[in-house]
């Protein structure tokens, strides 16, 4: 089907994560994706993990090209794609329709180091709201650790991502368990992925 977008990344990442994310996916039922981007994660993932209801979700620009890989495979537990977008005061932080359960997980890839530090808070101030206790949160990506960079090359990353917009960055991890901390969330696991990048799993007190 025309009009699919793909990220080469997702090829290269799709098996580590799912490796490293199987263990905390294995009992839950509905899992929320922020920033599906492409939307080749969550194809991937709910065609690996049919016990799961997964539902992508991303800014509204974005959904088109995410419901054209849905339409195609046609997996009955890839649920349509939902816009959302991190929003600061007064706004709701995370607003989905009207009726939406709340989801015993959420994944998120590769989009705190796009966001501004203002709409990271805004994130997790918002998982409170559209989460179960007990439930999972994940987010995959390249972090600092005590204020520095894990290699030259998130270092060389960090400088495009600044130069492109200025609010972007590499986050720090001891920053971002801080907002998990104050949303209610208690780390669990903080795994080394490839290409210097990492794994930060929560759970929900």
């Amino acid at each position: 089907m025309a009009g699919k977008p793909s990220a080469p990344s997702v090829q290269r990442n799709r098996e580590p994560i799912a490796q490293a994310l199987a263990p905390f996916m294995a009992d839950r039922r509905r899992v929320l994706e922020i920033g599906s981007g492409t939307g080749e994660h969550a194809l991937y993932f709910a065609g690996l993990w049919p016990h799961l209801q997964w539902q992508p979700s991303d800014h509204a620009d974005h959904l088109t090209g995410i419901e054209a890989w849905r339409a195609e495979e046609a997996l009955p537990n890839l649920l349509p794609a939902q816009a959302l977008q991190a929003a600061l005061p007064p706004a709701p932080a995370l607003a989905l329709p009207t009726g939406t359960a709340p989801f015993d997980a959420v994944f998120s890839a590769n989009t705190l180091h796009i966001m501004s530090w203002a709409h990271v808070q805004a994130l997790f101030a918002g998982l409170p709201s559209i989460t179960v206790a007990g439930a999972v949160l994940a987010v995959y990506g390249p972090f600092n650790y005590a204020g520095g960079f894990t290699s030259e090359s998130n270092a060389q990353f960090d400088l495009w991502l600044k130069a492109r917009d200025a609010r972007s960055g590499i986050r720090d991890a001891e920053a971002v368990q801080a907002l998990a901390a104050q949303a209610g969330f208690s780390a669990v696991d903080d795994l080394a992925m490839p290409a210097n990048n990492r794994l930060l799993v929560w759970r929900r007190e």
